[in-house]
């Protein structure tokens, strides 16, 4: 018995527009799939070991978090600019980096806040 077809209402296709976006990333062939997974574990690790070096060596603490966040927005804000469609390979490597350093410091906040 084969399934019935989904009607085309706003929320399935949201679902499949957000579905696409979201995925946009690991599309392509193994050479971009890797090269994306490696920028996000790069940020992840990066991201860990940045803030712990200069939160030793600066020291205040809402100083590195507020840099580290413009910084952040700042790479957002340059692709949201420059970037219409389609994001190069070069894109997709700055928002994995951007993704996994993000996840690194709110990651770092949840062990300090334990």
């Amino acid at each position: 018995m084969s399934p019935l077809p989904v009607q085309s209402t706003r929320l399935q296709q949201a679902l499949e527009s957000g579905g696409r976006t979201a995925l946009s990333g690991w599309r392509g062939n193994w050479r971009h799939r890797s090269l994306a997974l490696l920028a996000l574990l790069l940020g992840l690790f990066a991201g860990n070991n940045v803030t712990s070096f200069v939160l030793y060596q600066l020291g205040p603490r809402p100083l590195v978090v507020l840099l580290l966040v413009l910084l952040v927005e700042l790479l957002a804000r340059l692709r949201s600019h420059w970037v219409r469609g389609e994001p190069s390979l070069g894109w997709v490597l700055c928002d994995n980096l951007r993704l996994g350093v993000v996840y690194a410091v709110v990651l770092e906040g949840f062990k300090l806040g334990s």
